[in-house]
């Protein structure tokens, strides 16, 4: 008999091939899914491949989605595009999604990611597919080489940290609140690069968006993995994506598992959370920042502007308007979100507001394009960081929130309680 596994455990040893795993121990773990984007992908790996001769194991076991550099507005741009565009004919990959939003949001949309996976991506943000059950981080483009040659990567078995949510959190507060709060009290190294597992009632309760936001934000409390085990809200979510019959009954934490170390928390006594520039560790209960006056609101990111991200901005905004002096950008993390967004009337709910659609894309997030932020900017936002110089000007301040936060800020043009209006 095995001895009690964590989900995490679970994980790594069905991809190394293995009835079982302990924390500490190193194995070679087989790829079911590799992913990049332009920034960090083709351009990067292309010519090492080149150099060694070699080509891709698994073309069909390889994602590749654009969305750091478009829409492509100048020479740079259009080539670093163009590298993506060329590469994956090259290489035979056909799972290519050229301008349809954030890859981290656009993977799981086509039902990519399933319960029981192992999985590489090229950006810090990748833990975003644990909120599948299936285990997945970012790497660097020399560890993804050896992936795209090989199949395979090795890996240091992680322990597991429990972060348990109970009760149910209130209207107007979100999963970005629950992160921020973890930030704030553990610090961008609380996750010690080990496996960050959300469950709990609360969790249980979040949609899988929301979901997604736990799992995204597990790179910035320190955490390699972020995982939440999958249910039957999962279920229901992968097969409107074309991933029905997901087996989810292994994927859970075995009673008596090993873990590193366990909180808990009162999710209904959870107030919106800001942090202040320029780190999201910096956290505070939105009250105590509520004299700040803002210049901009943005919702945009894979953090912050998925549908159900819309969604709470929008039930903000319905029948307000965008304080004088305040723009309200909106970048929807893409284009199926944007699309359902505009069929519920939420996009026409944000944009009556006074808010400016810009494209899907990363966008001011990675400090690109035409709307970063000036050296006068004093934003609110609902990306996943807002570290110095990074969305633009070191000079611009940059507080972070959730969407419903965001909006409500931008309505009352400082940072505010989004309670107030909901009610």
């Amino acid at each position: 008999m095995t001895a009690p596994q964590t989900l995490a455990q679970k994980l790594v040893a069905r991809a190394a091939g293995l009835p079982q795993v302990t924390p500490g121990e190193t194995v070679t773990c087989r790829v079911d899914l590799a992913m990049m984007h332009d920034s960090g992908g083709p351009r990067r790996v292309k010519p090492m491949l080149e150099k060694l001769g070699a080509k891709v194991w698994d073309p069909d076991k390889v994602v590749v989605v654009t969305d750091h550099y478009v829409p492509a507005y100048d020479a740079d741009s259009q080539a670093i595009v163009q590298i993506a565009r060329d590469w994956v004919r090259e290489a035979g990959v056909a799972r290519f999604h050229d301008m349809e939003g954030i890859c981290h949001v656009v993977v799981p949309q086509k039902g990519y990611l399933r319960p029981g996976m192992f999985a590489v991506g090229g950006d810090s943000h990748s833990p975003t597919g644990g909120a599948f059950g299936a285990y997945m981080f970012g790497v660097g483009a020399t560890d993804m080489l050896g992936v795209l040659v090989t199949g395979e990567i090795w890996l240091q078995v992680p322990h597991t940290i429990r972060m348990v949510w109970d009760g149910r959190l209130a209207a107007g507060v979100s999963a970005k609140d629950m992160m921020l709060y973890l930030c704030r009290r553990f610090g961008m190294e609380g996750g010690q690069y080990q496996a960050v597992e959300y469950a709990g009632s609360a969790v249980a309760a979040l949609p899988m968006q929301e979901r997604m936001t736990l799992a995204n934000m597990t790179a910035e409390l320190g955490g390699q993995a972020g995982l939440v085990a999958p249910d039957a809200t999962t279920q229901a979510w992968l097969a409107q994506a074309g991933a029905g019959d997901v087996d989810i009954a292994p994927w859970h934490s075995d009673a008596g598992a090993p873990v590193l170390a366990e909180h808990r928390f009162e999710a209904d006594r959870l107030p919106p959370q800001v942090a202040e520039p320029h780190s999201p560790t910096r956290g505070h209960d939105v009250d105590a920042l509520a004299s700040t006056a803002i210049n901009l609101a943005y919702v945009g990111a894979c953090t912050g502007a998925k549908l159900e991200d819309l969604r709470m901005a929008a039930q903000v905004l319905r029948g307000r308007k965008v304080a004088r002096g305040v723009r309200l950008l909106v970048a929807p993390a893409s284009l199926q979100d944007q699309q359902q967004a505009a069929a519920e009337g939420v996009l026409g709910a944000l944009t009556d507001a006074g808010a400016e659609l810009l494209p899907t894309g990363c966008g001011a997030c990675a400090g690109y394009g035409a709307h970063t932020f000036g050296d006068d900017t004093v934003a609110i936002s609902t990306t996943a960081r807002n570290f110095k110089g990074r969305m633009g000007s070191a000079q611009a301040q940059i507080y972070l929130g959730s969407p419903w936060t965001v909006a409500a800020s931008a309505v009352a043009g400082r940072v505010a309680d989004p309670r107030d209006m909901l009610a």
